[in-house]
């Protein structure tokens, strides 16, 4: 899990720029996760492995299925871009627009790309923290089948299924996944359990009409119910309660792809939509007491020029129509975009990018973002820096709801970097240093009312409004290595120090630390290829002290973690595995009052046609 991968392994990488590109030509840090990983590491909840990236850290509320927040280098949760197979997955109807990453499984997952930094360049809104971009699995030439079966603590259940063929012009990959378990109680107090169920599919179909030119559709669907725990009278403390919570997921993509003049001019054309449903019931009425309707609908333009090897252009345009609704009022809104971006290759050894954003939004104006980076390979070594800008557009709900403000302006961040990636001991050992800094402005926080917001006048906000009063600093340190002594031995680190402050003027938490930032954060991974087909591995997360809470009153003790596995292929198509989690039982809460799952167990098999 290194920042970037080692010049021998190059990766190509589509999250920097949207197009693709080797990672060592890239100045901004990246981490790949690839489905090898994910079987290797057994990691079914998709947080599990990306809180073990440098820089990331991950909240949940109690077992799977309860609200899930992961932030990049201190940013916060609702600052970090979400996508699935090109679709941007932020839910709109959410206060805040973030993305909950309870109901995202590793189901059918190829790869996932963690860009940590602001990157709104080709991305837009959103992507301050960093861009998270999960890719499932594409088409194979020769038909093919994987399944996967797992049993466990608090009777969990999973059954992950996928099938792919090629068939003349048509290429197709389809997957269906179920999850369930008993779970525990959400509330750490609770005594009684809180399950979580889940059914999702996915599929990929590509249609090749000629040599050039391409269909390609994409859908992603997911429906999930998770037992709550509330605040109930008449204590209004944390606990056991009857709620449940219902979300479905619906993602689609239908573009066009062609490419002329040898693939040096590439053009592609697409229609995304985003359907997220939400509703909670308090359990004793049929009918929902809150319910959110959000949807996203996108046209976008990419084009890619390779003017020379030395030179080349992306560039695109898209027109976004967002809407929001709870049953009785309905907001909209809109946001049109131009990008450019120029990647040059001076000499072999440098790689530049550079490029602009425009956004006009129908509510705040417009917004113009800029973003630069280089990589110099000195032969074993990588030199990289970056600096990026991006921001954030206000949601419909802080803008058009009961609570919100016409008046918001976009939040804004800026950001830098550096970093050197090494190389020794002919490939061996892989280790990576990068220092960031970002300063974030106009960010948007929840306020009473104050004589100089004019959307307070005759008394039209009594409980308070949005309003741009924020501001925060992250810097900090991400470590990474690999060593491999022996081809059947592979030690992995990454370690993050990430020093956050409030810089709100006049705030009564000016200088404190922003909430829900552990300051270090450590992963060790050791796997071992005992036998041919056989495996062991373990995983150690260490978390240091938080505060839950803006003015830092509510700590949250830091905790350690140890995971064991084992996996046997016992042929070429079938391989049993198993594994513990926090095998030391350790008692942890990531946010204050919810419980963690203790020492759990996990077995399963894999089967491959």
């Amino acid at each position: 899990l290194a920042a970037a991968a080692a010049p021998q392994a190059d990766p190509i990488v589509v999250t920097a720029t949207r197009v693709a590109q080797p990672a060592g030509e890239i100045g901004q840090a990246i981490s790949v996760v690839d489905h090898r990983l994910l079987d290797k590491r057994q990691n079914v909840v998709v947080t599990d492995i990306l809180s073990q990236l440098p820089g990331v850290t991950v909240t949940r509320n109690g077992g799977p299925g309860g609200f899930t927040g992961l932030r990049i280098r201190g940013a916060e949760s609702e600052q970090t871009l979400v996508l699935i197979d090109g679709v941007r997955v932020n839910d709109p109807s959410s206060p805040g627009g973030g993305f909950d990453f309870a109901n995202l499984l590793s189901d059918n997952i190829e790869r996932i790309e963690v860009l940590r930094g602001p990157n709104s360049v080709p991305w837009g809104s959103q992507a301050i923290g960093g861009v998270v971009n999960i890719l499932t699995a594409t088409p194979t030439e020769q038909p093919s089948l994987r399944a996967r079966a797992e049993y466990g603590y608090a009777d969990t259940v999973q059954a992950v299924a996928n099938g792919s063929f090629t068939a003349g012009p048509v290429a197709a990959s389809l997957s269906g996944g179920y999850f369930r378990t008993d779970g525990i109680s959400a509330a750490a107090s609770g005594t009684e359990r809180d399950g979580y169920e889940r059914l999702a599919g996915n599929g990929r179909v590509e249609v090749t009409l000629t040599e050039n030119i391409a269909i390609d559709l994409r859908g992603y669907y997911s429906h999930g119910t998770t037992e709550l725990d509330g605040f109930a009278p008449p204590t209004f403390e944390l606990g056991d309660t009857p709620d449940t919570s219902e979300i479905q997921e619906v993602f689609g993509y239908a573009g066009l792809r062609a490419s002329f003049f040898d693939d040096r001019f590439a053009s592609r054309l697409a229609v995304t939509v985003s359907d997220v449903n939400r509703d909670n019931f308090n359990g004793s009425e049929a009918e929902p007491s809150f319910l959110a309707r959000g949807r996203v609908e996108r046209i976008e333009y990419q084009g890619d020029v390779g003017a020379s090897d030395a030179l080349r252009a992306v560039f695109g345009a898209e027109s976004e129509r967002s809407r929001i609704g709870d049953g009785f009022d309905l907001f909209k809104t809109g946001i049109d975009s131009l990008y450019g971006q120029l990647i040059a290759k001076p000499f072999a050894q440098l790689t530049l990018t550079g490029g602009v954003r425009y956004d006009d939004h129908r509510d705040f104006g417009s917004a113009t973002t800029f973003g630069a980076n280089g990589v110099l390979d000195l032969g074993g070594t990588l030199l990289r820096a970056s600096y990026a800008e991006g921001f954030k557009a206000p949601t419909l709900f802080q803008l058009r709801s009961g609570f919100g403000n016409p008046n918001l302006a976009p939040e804004q961040a800026r950001s830098w970097d550096v970093g050197v990636q090494q190389v020794l001991i002919d490939g061996r050992l892989n280790a990576s240093a990068t220092y960031f800094s970002r300063r974030t402005r106009n960010q948007i926080d929840f306020t009473p009312c104050r004589p100089d917001l004019a959307i307070c006048a005759g008394g039209a906000r009594p409980f308070g409004t949005y309003d741009n009063i924020a501001r925060a600093r992250a810097e900090g340190v991400e470590l990474t290595m690999e060593l491999t002594p022996v081809n059947a031995f592979r030690v992995s680190a990454a370690y993050s120090y990430i020093d956050t402050e409030n810089r709100s003027t006049g705030s009564a938490n000016f200088g404190l630390r922003l909430p829900r930032r552990p300051v270090s954060s450590v992963a060790l991974n050791v796997d071992w290829d005992a036998a041919p087909g056989l495996s062991f591995g373990s995983t150690l997360r260490q978390v240091s002290d938080s505060f839950d809470d803006p003015r830092n009153r509510v700590r949250l003790d830091g905790y350690a973690l140890v995971d064991l596995r084992a996996r046997w292929a016992f042929t070429e198509r079938f391989e049993i595995y198993g594994r513990v989690e926090n095998l030391f039982d350790q008692a942890y809460q990531t946010a204050a009052g919810y419980g963690s799952i203790g020492r759990a167990a996990y077995g399963g098999v894999r089967a491959r046609f």
